[in-house]
């Protein structure tokens, strides 16, 4: 038996905008999945996923030196979300701090690692194809670990516990 973890701020904090930086050493392992997220707060009432999901970083834990991306909304969720990732040329995402970030504008939302853009996603990219910008309400955190699933797998003998993630700045 495992015990995933989750910190939000759904009744604390909401961010509608700008940049959202966190620096964070990852936990890693066969079946571990760290995340740093965001879902629209209007998610009780609209549900998923059209109140929107911003995921500012995943890593599945047996890939070790990449973290993944993405945004979800109405026709483009789950396995057709909008995505991407980023591979550290050297090391892993457990050896040192990296800071995960995500500048958000009215017009699109960018993704870094280290000050370093890899991604982006505009408003006009999700309306000419893929559905409706569901970007502009406001949001709130959600950083967790999770054990298993579908992506990451099962733990098996050579994941080691306790994990954690640890956190060093949000701003």
């Amino acid at each position: 038996d495992y015990t995933a973890t989750r910190m939000n701020t759904q009744d604390s904090l909401t961010i509608e905008s700008g940049r959202v930086a966190v620096t964070a050493k990852l936990p890693t392992g066969q079946g571990i999945w760290p995340a740093l997220w965001m879902l629209g707060s209007n998610i009780d009432e609209v549900g998923w996923p059209a109140c929107g999901e911003i995921d500012i970083m995943e890593l599945v834990g047996h890939e070790p030196r990449t973290v993944h991306e993405s945004v979800h909304g109405p026709q483009y969720s789950g396995g057709s979300s909008l995505s991407g990732s980023y591979e550290l040329t050297e090391g892993t995402f457990a050896d040192d701090f990296h800071t995960f970030s995500i500048a958000w504008t009215a017009d699109g939302i960018s993704w870094f690692v280290d000050d370093d853009r890899y991604y982006t996603v505009t408003r006009s990219e999700i309306a000419n194809g893929h559905g409706q910008w569901v970007f502009d309400g406001p949001f709130f955190l959600i950083f967790n670990i999770a054990v298993g699933g579908v992506w990451p797998g099962a733990p098996d003998e050579t994941t080691d516990f306790p994990k954690q993630m640890e956190v060093e700045r949000f701003r």
